[in-house]
């Protein structure tokens, strides 16, 4: 059996599959590897059928006992879901197996605001969720790939979709607009952060503006989302680099929307040193999320 040929043909859609999965690059990483050592160990009975089925199932299993031992220990602070580049070649894992049938659109299925969403569910709903409005997958080929029985499906499914009205309700897939909005928006924002600007900064928010920071407990950072424009530009104001201090930007896209990667190699003790941020607008035009994310196991997808 020529793994390789297996793994060249299903490997990079069995990493986008197990990234919306998980919300994290490096769980995504580790879930493929572990599932072609178990292909190569344990294949299945009949090698002359379709891999994918039994890759996603095999994957979708290592996945919920993954979730059964990250459960047991508390993570420290906001959780936000692990950055990738969707732009370029960055855009090649994220987009194989996928066509515009789904329901939720590629990029989309990527967003923060997808990923965040998605955390209300089971892991089982979550699998059904991606495998049925993400992949387009039939009932029949759901029921397939997970090994549940057809009438399951559709019950896990009707629930997750319910779970996922709120999300519903406010979606904003990723498109050639809102990303020009976006874009201009976080530029502006960034202006106000490197001037000291937090006069002009506020301008920017909407009036329950979050700002939420994902440092895992590993640097100084906020605790709990902070919420209110006056309360997130003082934040800022208070975190702003010391005068003359240097810092590195570089703007690209995460996760389907404009971002900015950020080093401070003068960063004190207890600072992160390097970081990801995207934001989020509301409909009209204000940032209503900022998302930046510290942790170091974090941004291993990324390159600064």
């Amino acid at each position: 059996m020529d793994y390789r040929e297996v793994y060249d043909e299903h490997g990079d859609f069995l990493w986008g599959y197990c990234y919306r999965l998980t919300g994290s690059a490096a769980d995504a990483e580790d879930l493929v590897q572990e599932t072609f050592v178990r292909a190569i160990e344990r294949p299945p009975e009949d090698t002359d059928r379709p891999w994918r089925p039994w890759l996603v199932r095999v994957a979708t299993n290592l996945r919920h006992d993954l979730w059964r031992k990250q459960k047991l220990r508390e993570y420290k602070g906001p959780w936000l879901p692990s950055p990738v580049e969707t732009d370029g070649d960055g855009r090649r894992r994220i987009e194989a197996g996928l066509d515009a049938e789904g329901r939720y659109q590629i990029l989309e299925s990527v967003s923060f605001a997808f990923l965040l969403a998605l955390e209300a569910l089971t892991p089982q709903q979550r699998a059904v969720l991606l495998l049925r409005d993400v992949y387009d997958y039939s009932v029949r080929e759901t029921a397939e790939a997970l090994d549940l029985s057809e009438a399951n499906v559709k019950t896990t499914h009707h629930r997750a979709r319910s779970a996922m009205e709120s999300y519903d309700g406010r979606r904003q897939p990723p498109g050639r607009e809102i990303s020009e909005r976006t874009k201009k928006a976080l530029e502006r924002f960034v202006q106000c952060f490197m001037k000291a600007d937090a006069k002009a900064m506020e301008e920017l928010l909407a009036e329950d503006v979050q700002s939420i920071h994902d440092a895992g407990g590993e640097f100084i950072a906020a605790g709990i989302p902070v919420t209110g424009r006056e309360k997130v530009a003082l934040f800022y104001s208070r975190v702003l680099p010391d005068a003359g201090e240097v810092l590195h930007t570089r703007f690209t896209t995460l996760n389907g929307l404009p971002g900015i990667l950020v080093e401070r190699p003068g960063a004190p003790e207890g600072l992160a040193r390097r970081w990801a941020y995207t934001i989020e607008l509301d409909d009209d035009g204000r940032i209503r999320r900022t998302y930046a994310v510290l942790a170091t196991a974090k941004l291993t997808a990324l390159a600064f």
